[in-house]
């Protein structure tokens, strides 16, 4: 794979580092990729995440709780809570939400954990990342119940055209997967197709979901392009576009700098 042109930069909006993540990143910096957002799911991870963005270029870094630790419960929340306090510089919280799929932690610890950081994206003028798994009601009635922050993203998205309509009137955007260039994926391709150019972003959820042709290995950042050029089959335009749209987007909802490729 060659080296981006200046109008073919990347985000990858959600990932998780976690081990070499060094490695990771040099390797998605030399193959277009500007940023990766390293998502925190419970305090640890989370503080390793900050300590990522603040050693690797490229790498910004969210706090959260994701639903399957929600049962760690106020204490974990404080916490998060205490190193913005203590001057560190998420770019969002979360991946939050609920996921009645797996069921880690009960389904009020879960709804809880969401509302409780809700609030703290609203009280820190931070951007949302929702993780929401055969739990659309609910996440959309907590959502509702709390307000919806700005710069709320779903990520993952794993819903179809009602579901990212319901999405999208809330103020959200939709993130898309390597499942949208799965065979079995024409609910999330017809979603992807529909939502607005200033609305989408795009990510690996790496090491998870690696797209096509890489399905069945580790997934990496670097691989986010490939997903780019499923959503952009899905939306009848080229991959540059989907390229500019969904970094210009990424950039605005995460505050980060103009992305240059070293």
């Amino acid at each position: 794979m060659n080296p981006a042109s200046e109008a073919d930069v990347w985000i990858d909006s959600h990932c998780h580092l976690w081990d070499n993540g060094a490695e990771l990143v040099a390797e998605a910096h030399r193959d277009g990729v500007a940023w990766v957002v390293d998502i925190g799911t419970d305090v640890e991870r989370s503080i390793a995440a900050l300590e990522r963005a603040r050693t690797l270029p490229g790498v910004a870094a969210t706090i959260g709780l994701h639903p399957h630790d929600a049962d760690e419960g106020p204490a974990a929340l404080a916490t998060l809570e205490q190193l913005i306090a203590a001057g560190e510089t998420p770019v969002a919280i979360g991946e939050c939400g609920l996921d009645y799929y797996y069921e880690h932690s009960d389904r009020a610890s879960q709804r809880e954990a969401f509302a409780a950081q809700i609030a703290m994206a609203h009280r820190y003028g931070l951007a949302l990342v929702i993780h929401s798994r055969d739990a659309w009601e609910d996440t959309f009635d907590v959502l509702d119940a709390e307000g919806v922050p700005s710069g709320t993203v779903f990520h993952c998205f794993t819903g179809g055209p009602t579901e990212a309509r319901a999405a999208l009137e809330r103020g959200a955007s939709v993130s898309f997967s390597g499942i949208v260039s799965f065979r079995n994926a024409s609910e999330i391709r017809d979603a992807a197709a529909l939502v607005p150019a200033d609305r989408y972003l795009i990510e690996t959820d790496a090491p998870y979901l690696a797209p096509v042709p890489k399905r069945g290995k580790q997934n990496r950042p670097s691989w986010v392009r490939f997903v780019g050029e499923a959503v952009a089959a899905a939306r009848g335009v080229s991959t540059a576009q989907v390229a500019a749209e969904t970094t210009a987007n990424a950039r605005r909802i995460f505050g980060l700098d103009d992305p240059a490729v070293p």
